[in-house]
């Protein structure tokens, strides 16, 4: 995942730190015959392969939490393994995804992992190299690495000088609003599921970062993205990031009783609504200017999080239009496909844009060619968890398929990763897509084992909710 000058190119969550992007950003044949009969199997089979996939995905994040064990006992989880080339990189996003995921779990060993997850966010928060006002950045080294230019980066998740260690070699050092509220989201929940008061300190913080620094009076209303690197407002305006506010502001109401958060809810609430497509049955992606809805791409996180943030029938059909309009099964016989021959999976892409994508051009500079059909597990995840969450006909049957999916990923895909040069083990953590993909969004996907996906797979398998806790 290099660029022309030997460095990552930008992904995802890789685009505030420099303020690149023109377009509102948020922050899956023989082979689904073979998925299909391993979710059929006989009682015995499928229990067992129920348990055991849950507990090596846990055991990939228990291995991206302990990558650099000689550099402190408070750290964060790395993101990705190391071949995605972004070496000790640990998104916020991620790792809040991870503390839900630990709670989820339900066991001693994930709870404790989830509260030394949250109070290293508490300790980001605490001891930002230049900020004290409630922020988290985009992302934090977490580890030791040379960069691609031989300057060495010498430190743990806390530098020498006591301060949280930025992301900055990669320019991830801006602060989104939907990375801020996974953040509040999770260490909410810590506050409910250990009564410990500095977890709900840490949230309200962090709800009252946003909306100091994301209301906006626009016509469409609703919270901006968040601030670059410079600290500058970005211009755009995310239907996610709203969903995301839906939920944080929601749980901080219930956990406070302060009816303040009732009211910043109905404002991102309200955005989310103005971006429904009542003909077509989906959410747009939000707006660059606060006057004029994007119409395209259409992608899918605001489909299946919108639903679970909401649980409205009037906007239940957004998860239809998911599950149809972004279907895709990667074979080894798509164009540019990296799935191994034997192997097939199914599930949705990242956009509307992604099937679209062209298959003779690289995503970026530097990057693989896109397969359209490559399937991105984490939203295969978020669409499976808000399918069992709507509990219609057909739906677990069809969340089923795409868990099975999933898991066949976990066992095939990924082999010989790294976390900070140790290996991972065989069959654990969920690669964060088939083959390469094309978000339509300026970055892709890859075949590497990711945090996220791995913590939205587990989300999904134990039909938790992180929206409506």
């Amino acid at each position: 995942m290099t660029g022309s000058q030997g460095r990552p190119a930008f992904h995802r969550r890789a685009l505030i730190g420099t303020g690149l992007g023109a377009a509102v950003l948020l922050a899956t044949g023989s082979g689904t015959a073979r998925a299909a009969d391993r979710a059929a199997a006989s009682s015995a089979s499928a229990a067992s392969s129920a348990s055991s996939a849950p507990n090596r995905a846990r055991a990939f994040l228990a291995a991206a939490m302990d990558a650099y064990p000689d550099h402190g006992t408070i750290r964060l989880a790395q993101s990705y393994t190391d071949q995605a080339g972004l070496f000790s990189t640990a998104f916020t996003y991620d790792n809040a995804l991870a503390v839900l995921a630990n709670l989820a779990c339900d066991t001693g060993d994930g709870r404790s992992r989830a509260t030394a997850l949250g109070d290293a966010l508490l300790y980001a928060q605490a001891n930002d190299p230049d900020h004290d006002d409630g922020r988290l950045r985009q992302a934090y080294n977490v580890g030791p690495y040379t960069f691609y230019d031989g300057t060495l980066q010498p430190d743990g998740f806390v530098r020498a000088d006591g301060k949280a260690n930025i992301g900055w070699q990669f320019g991830f050092t801006g602060t989104a609003v939907g990375d801020m509220a996974w953040a509040g989201i999770a260490l909410a929940a810590l506050a409910r599921r250990t009564g410990e008061r500095r977890f709900l300190t840490g949230a309200v913080r962090i709800g009252e970062w946003i909306d100091r620094t994301g209301r906006t009076d626009e016509p469409l209303g609703g919270f901006k993205f968040g601030v670059d690197g410079a600290n500058q407002r970005l211009p755009f305006t995310s239907t996610e990031h709203n969903t995301d506010l839906i939920g944080l502001f929601g749980q901080l109401a219930r956990l406070t009783g302060d009816r303040v958060w009732r009211e910043r809810r109905a404002v991102a609430g309200a955005f989310v609504r103005r971006m429904w497509e009542p003909d077509g049955g989906f959410f747009y992606t939000g707006t660059n200017d606060g006057v004029t809805i994007n119409t395209s791409p259409i992608p899918e996180d605001t489909q299946t999080w919108t639903h679970l943030a909401l649980d409205s029938p009037v906007y239940e059909r957004s998860l239809d239009w998911a599950a149809t309009e972004l279907a895709v099964l990667d074979t080894p016989e798509r164009p540019n496909s990296t799935v191994p021959a034997g192997q097939s999976y199914e599930g949705v892409t990242f956009s509307s844009a992604s099937l679209l994508a062209n298959e003779g051009a690289p995503i970026a500079d530097g990057q693989p060619k896109p397969d359209r059909n490559g399937v991105w597990f984490e939203g295969t995840a978020h669409l499976a968890l808000a399918l069992r969450h709507r509990r219609g006909s057909g739906d677990e049957k069809r969340a089923r398929r795409l868990i099975a999916s999933i898991e066949r990923a976990q066992d095939l895909l990924g082999a010989g990763q790294t976390f900070g040069g140790g290996a991972v083990a065989a069959r654990s953590g969920v690669v964060s897509a088939s083959s390469p993909l094309d978000t339509g969004f300026g970055f892709g996907y890859y075949p590497y084992r990711h945090t996220g996906a791995t913590a939205w797979y587990l989300l999904a398998a134990a039909r938790s909710n992180p929206l409506q806790a």
